[in-house]
């Protein structure tokens, strides 16, 4: 395989990808909840944060079974355990994650119909 395979298989481009793009994504998806103006613009970082979290651990629970890790192994570590191991694993994903969701949430203004920033 070549070395472009190896980054996409075996690296980190993946996941970082795949969370860049949930970044984006989730904001925006939020946003179609919320009405237009800048309360609601600044309510949607909470919720999209969480949301970000949780999809974070879970994506990464599913890339240690991926890997090879059985998930009766990592369940039989105990909820608490788990919450402790993915969810740091996610909040530490903010590093990813957390610019580009801003830069999602800046984006929003653009959209609107009724209101203006």
């Amino acid at each position: 395989m070549n070395r472009m395979g190896n980054i996409i298989s075996d690296g980190l481009f993946l996941p970082i990808l795949i969370l860049a793009l949930l970044g984006f994504g989730v904001p925006r998806l939020i946003a179609r909840l919320l009405p237009e103006g800048v309360f609601a613009l600044l309510a949607n970082a909470a919720p999209s944060a969480l949301v970000m979290c949780i999809l974070s651990a879970a994506f990464f629970f599913g890339l240690y079974v991926w890997q090879g890790v059985p998930a009766r192994d990592l369940l039989a570590n105990g909820l608490r355990q788990n919450l402790v191991t993915f969810g740091g694993l996610g909040v530490i994903a903010a590093i990813i994650w957390a610019p580009i969701m801003v830069l999602s949430v800046a984006g929003l203004p653009r959209k609107w119909v009724d209101k203006t920033w």
